[in-house]
């Protein structure tokens, strides 16, 4: 989940199933299980550390690679238009752009380029009166672990 909160207004970007996490099961696409996440963050410049985490996906939750890398809006004094969104064989790439009280301008590419690897990127830019909050760019890979723990 994304959330600034700021002079009395709150946009929240929620990520199906964490947007960082993998997805679909098909025949092109990654496997269900236990996956690690890393995920570098660079923000104005600088460089984060990175981020581990892991996320045990069902085959139920890995059915859409579309929606569960892909953003979900939910703003206060913001309205978002609709997601622009195209998955090519292995490749998802999104937009979505929100504006009012706090503009936002949030994009993200995925290769699911084997059932036990993906990698992503996502950038997020938000400005409130003119003013730039964020200009950030997570880089994402993502590796099958195991078979998720019973």
């Amino acid at each position: 989940m994304f959330a600034i909160c700021r002079a009395g207004s709150t946009v929240v970007i929620a990520f199906a199933a964490f947007a960082l996490a993998p997805a679909a099961a098909r025949a092109d696409g990654i496997d269900p299980g236990l996956w690690k996440i890393t995920t570098h963050t660079e923000s104005g410049g600088t460089a984060g550390p990175p981020h581990v985490s892991s996320k045990c996906l069902t085959a139920e939750q890995t059915g859409d690679l579309g929606a569960t890398f892909s953003p979900i809006p939910a703003t206060v004094n913001s309205a978002c238009a609709p997601i622009e969104r195209s998955l090519k064989g292995p490749l998802l790439s999104w937009h979505l752009v929100c504006k009012g009280q706090l503009n936002m301008d949030l994009s993200g590419a995925f290769d699911f380029d084997g059932p036990h690897h993906y990698s992503g990127t996502v950038r997020t830019k938000a400005e409130m009166a003119g003013v730039p909050i964020v200009d950030s760019q997570n880089t994402i890979e993502g590796e099958w672990v195991s078979a998720c723990p019973q």
